[in-house]
């Protein structure tokens, strides 16, 4: 009931503030689907914690937020609302991760950020490897999903001036990453691989001012050859 209600205050909220674009939202499979999966998106801007709540109807949701916002009363209000799971960024977190495993296993689907922080040059920055082993540890597949209009100064200095910003979100189609390899033999080099396709997947849906530090990756030249732009819902 709770959640319920905090998405409704969301979903005002941003539809009076902003407008919101959202295309390829058939990309993301219906809450009666039995399979798991992640969604991985980039990282612009505070008001991407909530996205998620706005185009989704899911009650099972779980987002790793950064343990340095654990310590603002109205974060710790929202998180156990919104069913976050704060982590620290800079070192193994073994209990948020046996909390992201356990959740996930009940059915929860973990929304991450694969950069680990909010973007401060308003582009993509490099993804860090911990989305791609979890996906690949537990066999779940992942839904790429590319934000824009959201960098805190652009979006922050918009309402300032009474101005609607525009956030368009692009969910493309699900993807699975292959099994790591066994023991340490390798394992570095793959994960720097799934997690350059996780990116590279997610600069596709991007703007080209917003694909960074991806924007002449390879892989993201033959993602764009191949891969369909997702539908305006």
């Amino acid at each position: 009931m709770r959640l319920k209600f905090t998405r409704f205050l969301i979903r005002i909220l941003l539809r009076l503030l902003t407008h919101v674009e959202v295309r390829g939202l058939e990309n993301i499979p219906s809450k009666d689907n039995p399979n798991n999966f992640v969604i991985a998106a980039n990282h612009l801007g505070l008001v991407d914690a909530f996205l998620p709540f706005y185009i989704l109807e899911n009650n099972n949701l779980v987002l790793l937020v950064g343990e340095k916002w654990e310590k603002m009363a109205i974060m710790r209000w929202l998180g156990r609302r919104l069913n976050f799971i704060f982590v620290d960024r800079f070192n193994p977190d073994i209990k948020a991760i046996r909390a992201v495993i356990t959740r996930m296993k009940q059915g929860e689907v973990l929304v991450i950020t694969p950069e680990g922080t909010r973007s401060k040059v308003g582009h993509l920055i490099e993804g860090k490897p911990g989305v791609s082993y979890l996906a690949a540890k537990m066999e779940y597949p992942l839904v790429p999903v590319g934000i824009s209009g959201t960098f805190d100064e652009i979006f922050f200095g918009q309402l300032k001036r009474l101005h609607r910003p525009h956030i368009v979100i692009s969910i493309g189609p699900m993807f699975a990453l292959p099994a790591l390899p066994n023991g340490n033999n390798g394992r570095d080099e793959a994960l720097k691989t799934d997690t350059d396709e996780i990116m590279c997947r997610i600069a596709a849906l991007l703007p080209v001012e917003n694909r960074g530090f991806y924007a002449d990756h390879p892989r993201l030249k033959e993602l764009l050859e191949t891969v369909p732009q997702p539908a305006i819902i």
